[in-house]
């Protein structure tokens, strides 16, 4: 099938569009702290813009998990034909090599720092222990630990999505083994028809948290999960379409789903007045429709010539998600401690972006790319691979 090849190599327009997430996570995270209203953009560009920078950092992590729910999907058809024909151990273990070596290093600092008395590492509410911290950040609950006991620290908070992302590959392998278990014209379908229930179930999981928490609504399980059931619906969706259709709706998909992301990201506020709890679903699915544009090779071209940099912050989104926050709050403080010049105050996002790149390339260069080969040779993980197809790293949030 000609997307099957499209799709086992690098795709410039998937990555673009992770690296599109990540930096508006790492602008969201600064923004916070410097308000770019505040500063002398405000007479220069719209306000809706400004805000919509400041606060899309969540909507990118939206968009990751739609993407992630795609790559695990279309590399777990690529390498074992079919859902039901999963390797449980062999999956679990490679997510283990991917995300473990960079999580129990950052773990692992976090720690010190704290037991140092390093300021932005300390806990500031009761209910809050190192331990507890450690175990929740481990055991997929994080999310729900920051819910009961009030924010982490910055550089700990950023882990809650890996909570929602494992809890959901946690269960993956294992519906889809049990989906085999079932008669064959039963299993799959019922599969399928769990992940499209788990993906439009989003209205019903934002209206669920309506009167949450301000973390748990911007923390819960539900969203998270329907995101990435979306992603799972698209590379199912992907897999089955005829090269003809496919090819022929491609232009379609790309520019609507451009469309649809573009105007969610810079002004969900009309669309969640004209559709209420179902704007969210708007936005995953329209974060789904240019995912099979990207698939099937739209933009690929302009992605590989004169995108290449955000292309790399796809490629980088989980070593600098893990590690951006190590140069935002010293940014911050520094921009503190040099006045608060507010004219000048959106300067300060051009270095911050610039070091979170290159301190994602160190993490990647020196810890994630060589602990993940190692750990996969030793563990008997690694394949040969077909020439011209990628390690196949998923990069998680």
């Amino acid at each position: 099938m000609q997307t099957v090849t499209t799709g086992a190599q690098r795709n410039p327009g998937i990555d673009l569009l992770r690296g599109i997430s990540i930096i508006l996570v790492v602008i969201h995270h600064l923004a916070l702290r410097i308000p770019l209203m505040h500063t002398g953009l405000s007479a220069v560009f719209p306000a809706f813009l400004l805000k919509a920078l400041t606060w899309d950092g969540a909507k990118g992590v939206k968009i990751f998990f739609v993407i992630s729910g795609f790559l695990i999907t279309d590399h777990t058809l690529r390498r074992w034909g079919s859902l039901d024909g999963i390797k449980v151990v062999a999956f679990s273990g490679r997510r283990a090599c991917r995300i473990l070596p960079c999580l129990l290093v950052l773990l692992g600092i976090l720690a010190l720092l704290k037991l140092a008395g390093v300021p932005d590492f300390l806990f500031h509410h009761e209910n809050q222990t190192l331990p507890g911290a450690i175990f929740a950040a481990l055991f997929m609950h994080l999310n729900l630990y920051e819910a009961q006991t009030n924010y982490l620290p910055a550089n700990w908070d950023v882990l809650w999505s890996l909570s929602v992302e494992e809890l959901f590959y946690l269960a993956f392998p294992i519906f889809c083994l049990l989906s085999g278990r079932i008669p064959k014209l039963i299993g799959p379908r019922l599969l399928v028809c769990v992940f499209v229930l788990l993906a439009l179930s989003l209205p019903f999981a934002e209206w669920q948290i309506r009167d949450a928490s301000e973390i748990w609504q911007d923390e819960a399980y539900g969203p998270g999960v329907s995101a990435i059931a979306m992603g799972v619906c698209t590379a199912l969706l992907a897999h089955r379409m005829s090269p003809f259709t496919f090819a022929r709706l491609t232009p379609w998909l790309g520019w609507t789903g451009t469309f649809g992301v573009g105007l969610y990201l810079l002004n969900s506020h009309v669309l969640w007045q004209t559709l209420n709890y179902g704007a969210p679903l708007f936005f995953t699915v329209s974060c789904a429709v240019l995912l099979l544009a990207f698939y099937n090779g739209w933009g690929k071209a302009t992605a590989s010539q004169f995108l290449a940099w955000p292309r790399h912050w796809g490629r980088l989104s989980y070593e600098i998600y893990l590690s951006h926050m190590f140069v935002v709050m010293p940014m911050v403080h520094l921009f503190k401690a040099t006045g608060e010049n507010w004219t000048f105050g959106w300067v300060w996002f051009l270095p911050t972006l610039g070091l979170s790149f290159c301190l994602g390339v160190l993490v990647d260069r020196f810890l994630s790319r060589p602990a993940d080969r190692w750990l996969l040779e030793k563990s008997g993980l690694r394949r040969p691979q077909p020439s011209g197809e990628t390690s196949g790293r998923i990069a998680e949030i």
